[in-house]
Parts: C-alpha cells; structure tokens; sequence
C-alpha cells in the first residue's frame, strides 16, 4: 500500500524546474531519523539544516518575503513576471495546486520536524549550556514558522470573536517513520496556533543567550515576539517586547538606509539569513535579488524585474527621502518602471527583522496606550524618520507611525501583515476577505480526511 505523507515531510530537498512547473515533489533525500542524531554534533548539525531551510526560496529566501507583498500588491507593486504561481497570487486567482503554496507549506513542515527531532534528542547533549542553546534555536524556529504558517493559511486574528477560525495543524513531535507520517491531524485553531507561537518564543527568549553570533539569539525571539503581539492587537505586549530590545543596548539605527541591505550583520540587524555567492536561495529561478532587482550593472543585466514597484506608491515617498533617492531605481526592463535596492545582490543576507521596526513598533503602541515607555513616540518615530533624512514630527499620530511603517519596511515582507491587522483593503478586497488567504495544498487535503480546505478552494 502506498504511503501519502501529509503536513510534515522527512524529505530534506526539493527539486526545482521550469518556471511554471517548479516543484517536483519527489524527495531526492530522506533519513531515518532514529539513528540520524545519536550524537550531541549531529543534534547541531540538524539545527544547522533548520536554519538552511530558513533560507530555502520557499521560506524567508523568498516566499516568506513575496507572497505577502503580491497579496497586498494594489497601489503598491506590480507583477510582471512568467512564474504562475506569482501570477495567481498577485490576481488572486490562487488554485488549491498552486505550487508556491504547496513548496512553503512542504518546507516549513519539514524544517517543523527537524527541530522536533532536536527536541526530542536533547538527551544526546551532555554540555548544560550547549544543550539549553540548542532547544532555545529549536522553539525559535519552530515558532516563527507557525506564526508564518498560521498568518498564510488562515485568516486574521480578530476575523472570529474567539479566534475559532481554522488556523495550522499543530504538529510537536517529530515524524521518525513511514507510519507517523501518514497519521492524519485536524487543523487546529488560530488561537490555539498564536498560544503555541508565544509559548516558543517566550521559552526561547529564556533559553537562549544574549549574543549567539549570527543564530538567533534572546532578542531575536523577543523581536519576533513583538511583531506576534502586534499582529494580535495586544499592543502591551508588542511594546514590552520591543522596549526589551530596543533597552537591550545591543542594537542601533545604521548610519545609512542602505546599509542594512548592502552588509552582513550590522548593527541594526536583528536577525538575519545568512547567506553567500555559493550559497544563496537562487541566482535565476529563486531568490529575492531574482524577482525584485533589474539592475544594468557593466553591461550585465542582474535580476528578473518581475516584481516592478508602482509610481504612484514611489511618489508617496518625499523627494527628499533617502529611501527613495537610494532604494528606489529605474531598471533595464521596461521604460520609466522603478524597482527596490534592497535586493540587489544575489549572495547578500537576508535581513528579516531590524531595529528599525522595533523603534516603529514602540512607537505606534505607545501612541495607541497614550503611555511614553521607554522614548516618546515622536523620539522613535523621528529616530527612523531622520535617518532618511526627514523633518522631525512633533506630534505624531498612530497614522504617521503607520506610514512610516510602509515606507521603511516596504518589500521585506510585511505588506498584507500590516494591512490585514489594521482592517485596511487592498483594491477591492477587505482585510477579512478569503481570497488574501492561501489555500491548504490540495495534495494534502486529499491525502487527509480531517484537514478542511479554506473557502473558495
């Protein structure tokens, strides 16, 4: 009897091929994961792995990046690109087949059971601090990936009065054999998912060290914290979170608004995939730097330009701003059509979560408490704001933070985020509306009697 595998995958790569049938489904790679990790070297080394599915092109690579600004592309971005499955996003013709769906639902599962296989052989582990370091980086990336997941795959927290809406399937034990894996498991609520998400973080901010070189650390935890809270409207919390980082000392405003995106680690960054030019998330067919650059650099042309940016939301920007003389450009594809800088190189890391955000996010709570923990809103906002060389704001409103917000942390992923949270529209479609929300890969419903599909799929 042939065995399906449904939500989580032992399959430790994806294949990909042509534009518009990139995913091959069968594992090139698989291990038994009993005798996999039998070492306290082999436990780190499959948090190293976690780490490099981060960074896969279905993940933060990528998709963690892209199918959050095509979902909230109105007024905003332009998709111009061959690739289908994009092309459903940005129309909101989604199909339950479509394959960028699929492969970030595929490799988020798989990197899911990887650090529950971590968790689950912490025994191997006989150094105390060693140990604590690695759980801590195993409930990190296990809950950033469900808080990806649950804001994807489900609607917005706040559509139901009790957040019973269906949310992920909540999967905490690792999947060792064939027949684990073909056990089925009902979605679990958005609730019961955001629960999970701020449980593993908030141990993670306890485990792991203030520093932990370019790995997640405890105020990577903490800023991820922040942005969770944020995302539920608890906006005590998202400010205690984000005040703790931003006091931490460990972190400051780059001098430039490029420097972040032209650097390795900098000072602003709070974590970050690392990436190189041998080892990146994809040079043609994948990868930030593919699908948003469209520079003419020596009579070489580097990127797609298939993700252009739209006039009307470059001319929002002050003429002034920084952001806007530095980041954005015209391309080589098409005449007068802009593109962003933040990606333009293809072996540069990938900036997940800054400072920059923390200082907005202190401020918007703060206004919205009328409380001043930690700076005014107008020093945070103005922080930001004068980097790019702006006038400062006296009195800031909760409405400048969120413009502020959209012009800093534009094409970084946060686009339908932030619209969906704050109740706005994107064209016609309300913040609430089912077709904003990816549907749950058909091959998995089918394969899964207890897994119910999302409306319109």
């Amino acid at each position: 009897m042939k065995k399906t595998f449904i939500a989580i995958s032992i399959m430790l790569a994806v294949g990909l091929t042509a534009c518009n049938n990139r995913l091959d489904l069968q594992p090139q790679q698989s291990i038994d994961a009993q005798t996999a990790l039998v070492t306290a070297q082999d436990v780190e080394s499959a948090i190293i792995g976690a780490y490099g599915d981060l960074g896969n092109g279905a993940l933060y690579g990528t998709n963690l990046n892209l199918l959050p600004e095509l979902l909230g592309a109105e007024n905003y971005i332009t998709w111009r690109g061959t690739f289908a499955g994009y092309r459903q996003v940005a129309q909101r013709s989604i199909q339950n087949t479509n394959t960028e769906a699929e492969r970030t639902w595929l490799r988020a599962y798989a990197a899911i059971n990887t650090v529950n296989n971590v968790l689950e052989s912490l025994d191997k582990v006989a150094n105390a601090t060693l140990k604590k370091t690695l759980e801590g980086e195993a409930k990190f990336i296990r809950g950033i990936l469900y808080f990806e997941l649950v804001r994807l795959y489900a609607l917005q927290w706040g559509a139901t009065a009790n957040n019973s809406q269906p949310g992920v399937p909540l999967v905490l034990r690792a999947t060792i054999t064939s027949e684990q894996a073909a056990q089925t498991a009902a979605r679990n609520t958005v609730a019961q998912v955001y629960t999970q998400v701020i449980n593993d973080l908030t141990q993670a901010s306890t485990l792991l060290p203030n520093d932990n070189g370019a790995r997640a650390d405890k105020y990577s935890a903490l800023a991820f914290l922040a942005r969770v809270y944020l995302q539920q409207n608890d906006y005590a919390k998202a400010l205690t979170a984000a005040n703790q980082v931003i006091q931490s000392g460990m972190f400051r405003l780059n001098p430039s608004v490029t420097a972040a995106f032209r650097n390795r680690n900098t000072a602003e960054s709070i974590f970050e995939i690392q990436q190189n030019d041998q080892n990146n998330a994809g040079t043609s067919n994948d990868g930030l730097t593919t699908f948003y650059a469209s520079l003419p650099v020596n009579g070489v042309n580097i990127g797609r330009g298939d993700v252009q940016v739209n006039t009307p939301f470059v001319n929002q920007y002050d003429p002034a701003d920084a952001r806007r003389t530095e980041l954005l450009y015209i391309g080589y594809k098409g005449v007068n059509r802009y593109y962003t800088g933040k990606w333009a190189d293809f072996g540069a890391n990938i900036p997940v979560i800054r400072l920059a955000e923390m200082l907005l996010i202190r401020a918007e709570a703060n206004l919205r408490l009328g409380s001043t923990v930690g700076a005014t809103p107008a020093a945070d906002l103005n922080a930001v704001r004068q980097r790019a060389g702006l006038a400062p704001i006296a009195s800031p409103t909760v409405e400048d933070v969120l413009r502020e917000r959209q012009f800093e942390l534009a094409f970084e992923g946060l686009r339908i985020h932030d619209l969906r949270r704050t109740r706005q529209s994107t064209g016609t479609y309300a913040w609430n509306d089912p077709k904003l929300v990816l549907p749950i890969p058909k091959r998995e419903v089918d394969a899964n009697s207890l897994l119910v599909q999302n409306p319109g799929y």
